[in-house]
């Protein structure tokens, strides 16, 4: 499906986000890459057989990890 030189990432490959943009539609929050792949704002996934990549979020800011008391 692309047409770059070198190729983008297949999107089976680990890396497949690293393709480029074909279509971006920021108002809705989605990009269309050139190896079909569909990634959304939040940074969930959707793969062209119909597959979907759940968001890769960290903590929220606001959450701290616990530390240990001082004795």
């Amino acid at each position: 499906m692309c047409s770059h030189r070198p190729e983008c990432p297949p999107a089976e490959a680990p890396d497949h986000d690293a393709a480029r943009v074909l279509a971006s539609f920021p108002e809705q929050g989605w990009s269309l890459l050139c190896n079909g792949v569909i990634v959304f704002d939040d940074t969930g996934e959707l793969l062209p057989d119909g597959r979907s990549v759940a968001p890769c979020r960290g903590p929220a800011p606001h959450v701290t990890r616990p530390t240990l008391a001082a004795a």
